[in-house]
């Protein structure tokens, strides 16, 4: 059944389940699949059961098996963002790439001073003191050096500018999205901005089809691996099975909590307009999570390991937010 008789045309299945293996196409093929009048799931690969000792792949092994796993109900589809959600996920995800490409740039501009013995030894770097310098410095022996000088700097600073116009743009773009309340809402945490509560909830979506903070604790990859028998119990590292930009950003908000509590006027000016019970919510999280900081380091844990405890109750509060939120209609 075509879905354009002027396009190519789709298959008639004779059969009431089939498979297909994508790896490039993300949701679209989805929605066109729904839009033909099939039941489409996606599931991803990493949660597939699999059988430790199985070495032989083929496409019909591998179809069997999950029409077998389906018919058990062993297979969970996953969340599918509509088209809005996906579109601002985008937005997120390429403001994080111009991120990168401005510490990649930065990198390159130092190493090139270093290959020629020129360090900066007054303070920290990227400081308006340290631009300063940069601007000034004309000590290059040859004019295509100081030309290449010349293009690092303006890769630095044409990186740095798309930042800025990708911030401007999720700020523009906040207002008319469906989960827009909810980002609103979760910037009464302290250390959670705007950019944080855009990406947490454009990567997350819609944070109450989780039943409980563990869940949501659990698909973010913020609780630790375990492979105990019997009565031992042995604990390890954090499985990061989740979403790994989600997971930096909360990680990334958990530094402020290093500080103790305390209602400073940009918190009361971004919550002011919030209903009471959220703002209780914030407060509560600001006094919980700086004494769970303090008490984490005084008992000599890893910075690393207390932040990543930092970010998983961080979550928890996430979730008494979103859930105690309504939605744009």
């Amino acid at each position: 059944r075509p879905a354009n008789p002027q396009g190519p045309k789709t298959r008639t299945f004779l059969w009431d389940l089939a498979y297909l293996h994508a790896d490039g196409p993300g949701y679209g093929i989805h929605r066109h699949l729904n839009k033909l009048g099939f039941e489409c799931a996606v599931v991803s690969p990493a949660m597939i059961p699999r059988k430790v000792g199985d070495r032989v792949k083929t496409d019909r092994r591998d179809a069997e098996m999950l029409a077998r796993l389906w018919r058990a109900g062993e297979l969970t589809p996953i969340w599918i963002p509509d088209e809005e959600q996906e579109a601002m996920r985008d937005l997120i995800r390429t403001r994080k790439q111009a991120v990168d490409a401005v510490k990649v740039a930065k990198q390159q501009l130092l190493s090139f001073l270093l290959r020629h013995g020129l360090r900066y030894e007054n303070g920290e770097y990227w400081t308006q003191r340290h631009r300063r310098c940069l601007a000034e410095l004309r000590r290059f022996r040859f004019s295509h050096q100081q030309l290449v000088f010349e293009e690092l700097k303006r890769a630095v600073d044409q990186a740095e500018e798309r930042v800025s116009t990708l911030d401007q743009a999720i700020e523009t773009a906040i207002p008319d999205w469906h989960f827009a309340p909810v980002v609103d809402a979760l910037r009464t945490l302290r250390g959670v901005n705007t950019t944080i509560a855009a990406t947490v909830v454009a990567e997350i979506g819609d944070i109450t089809r989780f039943e409980n903070p563990r869940q949501l604790m659990s698909w973010l990859g913020l609780v630790p691996s375990e492979h105990s028998s019997g009565s031992t119990v042995r604990r390890g590292r954090l499985t990061k099975a989740g979403n790994a930009l989600a997971r930096t950003m909360l990680v990334e908000a958990g530094w402020s909590y290093r500080h103790p509590p305390k209602e400073g006027y940009p918190y009361l000016k971004r919550s002011a307009h919030l209903p009471q019970h959220i703002k209780d919510i914030g407060w509560k999280a600001q006094t919980r999570l700086c004494k769970r900081y303090r008490a984490l380091s005084r008992a000599g844990k890893p910075q690393p390991r207390v932040l990543a405890a930092i970010a998983r109750e961080l979550a928890g509060f996430i979730w008494d937010i979103a859930r105690n939120t309504p939605l744009k209609a």
